[in-house]
């Protein structure tokens, strides 16, 4: 028998097999193999179709089954991981009414900021463990404004990952993760916000009914049946965002156990057991996947926007032709920690959160002709991205998330020995490798309810770790090297 999970992302639709009785991966296959289409009918927007979605993922689910020869009648389970703060909106029939806005479009941030001052810093911050800001239901509410004839018609408004099981399942129905993650979750009334549906004039019958993030959510109908290619009745047996999903992809489920990517953006996501929050909002809590009033565990997500773009901005502009990563890894190893000198602020990627929404952009600082070479800019180029996650990292230390140890997935820039090492030496703490990805995850996390793993903890064991990084003896180096390095930030910030 075999679980089935789906990552619904911005660029891909990917979906992965694995056997449900070891959690071993079959095959992972992703739709399409270019990126989608992000549309901006104008400036900072970012809207996809929810078809495109739908339509990709019963493309891979159809090669999926092809690569593995897997029957369809051996499926047993459904899980679903989605890009977060999206927002969709369907009629009594289901039927969608516009482009979803997702979780990048910047539509909003005027309608959140209002919101925030008019409803209270204080009161958002200890009630949502965030403030509006730019996430779903400021989205909501511009729609409202602006598009009052969509408004009118809107039956549900749905996450992403909510319109895929709806249309897998044909019922409608959101989790409180998934509410948490769109500001629409009272942590302290464990119920949805009635402080946020009554800023904005929403009315509660607008969201699905919530299930919980593990459990029996709905049955494959035979419409999505014949255009998956699968068996009706499959179950639906669990949803959650990207970032919590890929935490507990990675076993991230526990206080002081930390997530970490590091693609276009970087993402650090680390699990504590109270309701908390940053009083600047430089970082964002939402309900974990594992959360219960019971039993918190909240997920503080901070994002860094210049990560990986930068490097591959060097690549692309100043690498020799043909250049690799692993080559361009090969010449930094050269230059000792801290590149003779040179630093690189890797912030070119447009407004930070976590440096209070400032756009400070990149800057190259102390380089000297005669002496650095393009060995140390790619060094520097990755230790000023691993000073960028310390950095934020320091503000998780400030909400009482002491790092145990930080796991990652086995790609982008942690397979970086440079960029790992720093961090490691940095905050003292191992770093694990692990191989895995937020599909696989999904699918592990559909046997819970399902009944083929008695935890999400037992699902998510035994990981395989294909390489660690521990802390050295030279931390005195990389610490005078970050200290240069966050001298050079606070002069930029002011």
């Amino acid at each position: 028998m075999y679980l089935l999970g789906y990552d619904i992302g911005s660029s891909s639709i990917k979906a992965a097999l694995v056997r449900s009785d070891t959690g071993e991966k079959i095959a992972s296959v992703q739709s399409p193999e270019t990126e989608m289409d992000i549309l901006a009918p104008a400036p900072s927007w970012a809207e996809q179709h929810p078809e495109t979605w739908w339509s990709n993922l019963c493309l891979a689910t159809k090669k999926l089954l092809q690569i593995t020869s897997v029957q369809p009648d051996s499926i047993c389970g459904i899980g679903i991981a989605y890009q977060m703060h999206g927002l969709v909106l369907v009629d009594k029939n289901g039927k969608v009414l516009r482009p979803s806005i997702i979780w990048c479009d910047g539509r909003a941030v005027e309608i959140g900021n209002r919101a925030s001052d008019e409803i209270g810093h204080e009161r958002c911050l200890s009630h949502l463990l965030n403030l509006p800001g730019n996430f779903t239901a400021s989205k909501l509410s511009w729609v409202k404004e602006n598009e009052p004839h969509i408004y009118d018609q809107i039956h549900h408004i749905m996450l992403p990952g909510d319109y895929i099981a709806l249309r897998l399942t044909g019922e409608t129905l959101t989790t409180p993760s998934g509410l948490s993650e769109g500001i629409l979750w009272d942590f302290k009334k464990d119920n949805v916000a009635d402080l946020v549906l009554d800023y904005f004039g929403f009315d509660k019958k607008l969201l699905p009914a919530i299930v919980p993030t593990f459990s029996l959510q709905g049955a494959l109908t035979q419409a999505a049946a014949e255009a998956t290619g699968l068996k009706t009745g499959i179950p639906v047996s669990y949803r959650a965002g990207d970032q919590p999903n890929n935490a507990m992809s990675l076993n991230v489920l526990e206080p002081g156990e930390i997530a970490a990517t590091g693609g276009t953006s970087g993402v650090v996501y680390g699990v504590v057991n109270s309701p908390v929050f940053d009083p600047q909002s430089r970082v964002n809590s939402f309900a974990h996947v594992n959360h219960t009033k019971s039993h918190p565990r909240i997920g503080i997500l901070l994002c860094i926007n210049g990560a990986g773009s930068q490097y591959a901005w060097l690549k692309k502009n100043l690498a020799d032709s043909g250049s690799s990563y692993g080559e361009m890894e090969k010449s930094a190893s050269k230059v000792g920690p801290g590149s003779d000198g040179l630093c690189i602020l890797p912030f070119g990627n447009g407004a930070e959160r976590m440096l209070g929404n400032k756009n400070i952009g990149s800057k190259i600082i102390n380089l000297h002709f005669n002496q650095h070479t393009k060995a140390h800019l790619y060094r520097a180029a990755l230790e000023g991205i691993a000073f960028s996650f310390v950095y934020g990292m320091d503000i998780l230390k400030n909400m009482s998330l002491n790092v145990q140890v930080m796991r990652v997935g086995n790609d982008n820039l942690f397979q970086s020995a440079i960029f790992s090492s720093t961090i490691s030496n940095l905050i003292g703490s191992r770093i694990e490798l692990v191989e895995t990805t937020g599909a696989v995850g999904a699918a592990k996390a559909a046997g819970v309810a399902t009944g083929f793993f008695s935890s999400v903890n037992e699902a998510m064991k035994g990981g395989k770790v294909v390489k660690v990084y521990e802390p050295t003896n030279m931390n005195g180096v990389y610490s005078a090297a970050y200290r240069a390095w966050e001298e050079e930030l606070e002069e930029a910030l002011e």
